[in-house]
């Protein structure tokens, strides 16, 4: 496997001190990233009715959201222009529609490399802060607009890209503060999520029932802006990347003056590319966008199902606060399970385990048919939910490394995105066709399982491969060792080269 683009680390991460403090910061950034595109669904019901709009079209508010915090490729944003151009020619209402929802998928296409791009260059700390002002301008604008179309602008595009700022710098930095106990880092930072989504949800309901949600989005914006205060405590390791930056840029112009840098090489000093040949990788991925397809529409259309069976609004929005509730307390103990001795060595399977008891929650939701078994699914929902977020990041972690680690949630973000943004139209459009939610979340828990045994099958193969090519190398080493013209200082060095290796057994992942 090739080096990391990024080089050694410059310091060793503490494994506590500041570092919690930097749990805390990325507990708030990613509480607001992860739980604003779910706590807004409680005005979902109402909007559609206000603004008369089908279940498909309101479902794209928290899709572009997703979409745009998932991310995709930055070179999209001249065919946006251009597209828009063209929709300014069009003046049949079916033409402006279709344009419309392309160039919806085309501004989803923007942020994540952005993202990791921004942060591999100045840094976490500003970053984050300026996601927090972005994310507070599109609420604000929000609670202007006059149309759907507006609130896919300000909410969807506007907020989405400020959650995407605020998401990959909070996930990169406790990765770079800490190694031996990054699983319970990195649970404790994603518990952010089901504790926002909990104190989110009814506090929705209530800014909605006092003020509308004109001024409810007008509140939120405010209330967002913490996330520059949870930037501020994102102190950097060593030295500024900028100073790197530089420090690099002038050895190699005295090295190589007249030496320039092809497309490739200058895209690749960016994001690590050369990780689409890594195996393991392209399984977590792979498996991933077959995932996200019926990740996110369970949760989208929850309180719409409930208050579809006729549940009072209150009781549809408090099922969201129970699954982040149970989700609240399954986020840490599953990152203590993941890094447990047993698990740890494995925790791919523990990764797709999690994933199939998603599936199988969400086939079993069909057979609901009271208040009562909504909860029971919520609670299901909300524990198999907090188990592939308290692993989702830790897995890839586990199997590119923190050095390679930015580079692979941007490039994991921009295939992510295409299934995030079509998802949940896509379940509101099953909705509007066949009136019943039940067939939906059947769709979306066969998707999700099928998702999973991608993942067993794939991991299982990749283990088998890690261990013959492992006993080769042992194999090899042993044929060097016996080699009598060997000097003993080299013999010395590969020995402890071979023992840093097995410390680390997911990261001799080899090229495809």
């Amino acid at each position: 496997m090739p080096p990391p683009a990024s080089g050694p680390l410059a310091e060793p991460p503490p494994d506590g001190g500041w570092g919690w403090a930097v749990v805390l910061a990325s507990f708030i950034s990613i509480g607001f990233s992860y739980a604003f595109p779910k706590a807004i669904t409680v005005y979902f019901k109402d909007i559609q009715v206000i603004f008369d709009a089908s279940y498909s079209q309101i479902a794209w508010i928290s899709s572009i959201m997703l979409a745009v915090m998932y991310a995709a490729a930055a070179g999209l944003r001249a065919a946006l222009t251009r597209l828009s151009h063209y929709a300014l020619t069009f003046t049949h209402p079916d033409h402006c529609k279709q344009l419309t929802c392309v160039g919806h998928l085309m501004c989803s296409l923007v942020p994540g490399p952005i993202s990791s791009i921004l942060v591999n260059t100045y840094g976490c700390r500003p970053i984050v802060m300026l996601g927090g002002c972005l994310t507070s301008i599109g609420l604000i604008s929000a609670s202007f607009c006059n149309s759907v179309v507006q609130l896919y602008i300000c909410i969807g595009v506007i907020g989405g890209l400020g959650l995407a700022f605020n998401l990959q710098p909070a996930l990169t930095m406790v990765g770079k503060y800490f190694l031996k106990n990054r699983p319970i880092a990195n649970g404790l930072a994603m518990t952010g999520s089901p504790v926002f989504l909990s104190t989110l949800a009814p506090l929705n309901q209530y800014l909605f029932n006092q003020f509308g949600w004109r001024g409810s989005f007008l509140i939120l914006g405010g209330l967002v802006l913490n996330c520059c205060v949870a930037g501020s405590l994102m102190r950097p390791l060593g030295p500024p990347p900028g100073k790197i930056k530089k420090s690099e840029e002038i050895a190699v112009i005295t090295t190589t003056t007249k030496e320039k840098r092809t497309a490739w090489e200058t895209v690749n000093k960016y994001l690590d590319l050369s990780l689409f040949k890594h195996r393991g990788f392209l399984i977590y991925l792979s498996g991933n966008i077959i995932m996200f397809l019926g990740f996110f529409a369970p949760i989208v259309f929850l309180t719409a199902y409930a208050k579809d069976m006729g549940v009072d609004e209150y009781s549809a929005a408090f099922l969201l606060s129970i699954l982040a509730f149970v989700d609240m307390f399954a986020r840490p103990s599953m990152g203590l399970l993941a890094n447990s001795r047993w698990v740890r060595p494995r925790i791919q399977y523990f990764f797709s385990f999690a994933v199939l008891f998603n599936g199988v929650c969400h086939i079993l939701c069909p057979l609901v048919e009271s208040y009562t078994g909504l909860v029971v699914y919520a609670m299901f929902f909300g524990f198999a939910f907090g188990m592939v977020s308290s692993v989702l990041f830790e897995t890839l972690m586990d199997l590119v490394g923190p050095q390679r680690f930015s580079s692979a949630v941007g490039l994991t973000t921009i295939m992510e995105c295409c299934p995030v943004l079509i998802g949940p139209p896509l379940a509101g459009k099953l909705v509007d066709v066949t009136k019943n939610y039940k067939y939906m979340y059947f769709c979306c828990g066969v998707v999700v399982i099928l998702a999973s045994i991608w993942l067993f099958i794939g991991n299982f193969i990749n283990y088998r491969l890690l261990d013959r090519e492992r006993k080769a190398a042992e194999m090899y080493k042993r044929t060097e060792t016996e080699d009598p013209d060997k000097a003993p200082g080299q013999k010395e060095a590969d020995g402890e080269a071979q023992n840093e290796k097995r410390d680390e057994p997911m990261q001799q992942e080899t090229n495809i």
